[in-house]
């Protein structure tokens, strides 16, 4: 499979944030409107840089709140 885009663990962490800032601003108007190909090319990308997130911050900070307790304590 060819790939579109800089492969994720060639970015720097400034264009990596860069391209997940981008993805998440077009996300619902790539599920609205783009074709079924587009959409899932949208998808895969977005995978695919999160992935990367997670790859270089597995230690990432975890809001409580986001968490089953947390919900629950709402």
């Amino acid at each position: 499979m060819t790939t579109v885009g800089v492969e994720p663990s060639e970015l720097g962490e400034d264009d990596l944030f860069r391209e997940l800032a981008s993805l998440y601003d077009t996300r619902m108007d790539a599920l609205r409107h783009a074709s079924d190909q587009a959409f899932a090319e949208h998808t895969r990308r977005m995978s695919q840089l999160e992935t990367e997130y997670l790859r270089r911050f597995p230690e990432r900070e975890i809001d409580p709140e986001r968490m089953r307790d947390g919900a629950r304590a709402r």
